[in-house]
């Protein structure tokens, strides 16, 4: 067997028969000691006369059940803390010392189903780290130099590595397609419920399943670097965070204990009925209260994990709910950030396929947005472009190339003027300058053929998403651009933003933002992640798009979004706010069950077993409360993420746009 066979193999878990040696020893004690207590209890009902025996067997019982909990009590005391397990300790030690074996084993046994109960709650997020885990395959496919494949354990691959990938397989590491084409399953990382089709060029990442096709990709990510590395390192982060009424909590439940002796005390003062004081003591364990918290937020995190919506900090959910205005970045955020041709005008005589061909084809040697535009549509078009002699790309003004032994010059208008072209080219213009589109002109030989306006397509949900905000209380909506004022000015009125900050720097940005929150607005700042970070970082929050694959996103902001869907934003400020209302709920539920716990308990309403029993009912009613946010957003998972397709795909919806507009070839 090879080393890396080897180490594939000592990685793999341990099978076993599912015998009692796999089963958990605490898990065996509870066992035993409820059998013995059921023992107890029927040879009390069927025989009379052996009461000694039902006795021997209910202590031994209501020992089995009790060790943990005093053990648990104990430790807190070594430790110099004070919890409820000192009370659950009291209680059951008390029952016992009496001689009420049972009462003492039925309540050891309910406070232990409650605390299994409060432990699988509470390490939720920790149960979708290990769902993670298992997402990412433990071998990969490695194409050797040779071109051989060879089964390599996954912790083995290196960046630039090349890996296949066959139908049914789970990406092993993120990388780019080389070859083949697939439908991709990549949920579990964008929140996407409809694969994506990968081809050439295109990302993917690990943990995703490629569901038809065979690919053969390039690794740029592997092991904990990987997108799937990143989110599990958040949910990590997010676990050991705590809000800060929790923080609250924690600070002053040391004072609880003392003050739930001091009554249990009183009720033995005034009634002298131990049974009372134990019913006290269990009712007054505070585990809705405790698990009010705990409960909403991994529902919640839950929730907005199922969709992209990655949190670090939950902290940052609470403040989500008092956010009241948003910046929103214009290039990358509310729109592509790729340019697009949104119309051919050319001048009579000439056809709108001979001024994208003439354009096309002087701008093939250029690596210019503008150029990789033309040369898209032209691709869609069908068109064949001609080789361009004499290439000379002048920066910021345009191109100038021999085509056929004519000089054809593309480019700005002033550029063109320039060169000898009259003057009025641009007289007779529609406002297309003003309505935010930039401007090629095209001539030939001193003639002008046309000119061609091209856009940065604005995405299908912006508009829908700002007016989702507006519904939602925002005072204040804004958005910032580096790009000319014109351009900023018809995106915005095109999304229904009331407010825009055109030709920003990346300082203006901040100053922007900083001068919002000192006017007393929470603001939250939504960016790409990728030249936006300044911004991002000067908000009460921030929101970076597409983090799937940007480590820059998931280091910058504190809320990262792993797909585009702009609806997402308006779903979090709600999740938010869902969520602070089910732990408002929660707290008022845990504070009213408690107070008339105790009190009915105290006047000898509620025995010591129906406490132990409402103690898991009260847990029980705030965890299906809280489980009532896991639904949220249900209506949201059938987007479809535009950006997790390639550039070219970006482009082809504009050019489908184009085909079906009068202007189009």
């Amino acid at each position: 067997m090879s080393e890396a066979n080897q180490k594939v193999t000592n990685q793999q878990p341990t099978l076993v028969n599912p015998s009692m040696e796999s089963i958990p020893l605490r898990f065996k004690q509870t066992a035993i000691g409820v059998l013995f207590l059921i023992n107890a209890i029927i040879v009390k009902q069927l025989f009379p006369g052996s009461q000694s025996l039902s006795a021997a067997s209910a202590m031994l019982g209501a020992l089995l059940l009790m060790i943990p909990i005093l053990v648990k009590a104990w430790n807190d005391v070594v430790n110099a803390k004070l919890t409820i397990n000192e009370l659950v300790a009291i209680a059951v030690l008390a029952a016992f010392t009496l001689g009420e074996y049972q009462i003492a084993g039925i309540v050891a046994f309910f406070m232990l189903v409650g605390e299994f109960i409060e432990t699988r709650t509470a390490e939720g997020a920790r149960a979708s780290i290990e769902s993670l885990i298992k997402l990412t395959p433990t071998k990969a496919r490695l194409i050797t130099a040779g071109g051989e494949e060879k089964e390599v354990a996954v912790q083995e691959l290196k960046v630039d590595d090349l890996i296949r990938i066959r139908p049914g397989d789970n990406v092993p590491a993120d990388g780019v397609v080389l070859k083949g084409e697939a439908s991709v399953n990549q949920a579990n990382i964008t929140g996407e419920s409809i694969p994506v089709d990968k081809k050439e060029k295109d990302e993917v990442y690990a943990g995703t399943v490629n569901l038809t096709g065979l690919l053969e990709v390039k690794v740029t990510r592997a092991g904990q670097d990987t997108t799937l590395g990143k989110v599990r390192n958040l949910i990590l982060a997010a676990e050991k965070t705590k809000l800060p009424i929790m923080r609250i909590i924690d600070q002053y439940i040391g004072y609880y204990t003392p003050l739930v002796l001091v009554i249990a005390a009183m009720v033995w003062v005034f009634t002298e009925e131990p049974l009372r004081v134990i019913s006290v003591l269990v009712m007054a364990c505070p585990a809705a209260f405790i698990l009010a918290s705990p409960t909403a937020m991994v529902a919640s995190l839950s929730a907005a994990a199922r969709l992209g919506i990655l949190i670090k900090n939950v902290s940052d959910l609470e403040s989500a709910a008092k956010i009241n205005s948003f910046v929103f970045d214009k290039t990358g955020t509310l729109t592509f950030g790729t340019l697009a041709v949104s119309r051919l005008s050319p001048n009579e005589g000439v056809t709108p396929a001979q001024l994208l061909k003439t354009a096309a084809s002087a701008e093939k040697f250029s690596n210019h947005p503008t150029a990789k535009a033309l040369q898209f549509l032209a691709t869609e078009a069908e068109i064949e472009l001609d080789d361009p002699g004499n290439f000379k790309e002048i920066a910021g003004q345009g191109i100038q190339s021999t085509i056929n032994g004519k000089t054809v010059l593309a480019g700005r208008a002033s550029w063109l003027k320039s060169q000898g072209l009259p003057s009025d080219i641009d007289s007779d213009l529609p406002q297309e300058e003003k309505e935010g589109a930039s401007l090629m002109f095209v001539a030939e030989d001193g003639k002008l053929l046309g000119w061609i306006a091209l856009k940065d397509r604005i995405r299908d949900e912006a508009k829908e998403s700002l007016a989702l905000l507006k519904e939602s209380g925002m005072r204040r909506i804004a958005m910032v651009s580096g790009d000319r004022k014109p351009v900023a000015e018809k995106v915005a009125e095109e999304i229904g933003c009331e407010e825009v900050a055109a030709e920003c720097l990346p300082q203006h940005k901040v100053d922007f933002v900083k001068n919002m929150r000192d006017k007393g607005f929470k603001t939250a700042v939504v960016g790409d992640g990728v030249n936006d970070a300044p911004a991002l970082a000067a908000g009460d929050i921030s929101i970076a798009m597409g983090a799937a694959g940007s480590e820059v996103a998931i280091n910058t902001a504190t809320i990262a979004l792993m797909n585009n869907d702009l609806r997402r934003i308006p779903f979090l400020v709600q999740l938010s706010r869902s969520t602070r209302s089910i732990i408002n709920q929660n707290f008022l539920f845990g504070i009213l069950f408690i107070f008339v716990g105790v009190s009915t308990a105290a006047f000898g309403f509620i025995n010591p077993i129906l406490a132990a029993v409402l103690y898991n009912v009260g847990s029980l009613i705030v965890i299906f409360n809280s489980a009532r946010l896991v639904r949220q957003g249900e209506h949201l998972e059938p987007f479809i993420n535009e950006n997790s397709e390639s550039d070219d795909s970006e482009q082809g919806s504009s050019s489908d746009n184009l085909k079906s507009s009068p202007a189009a070839i």
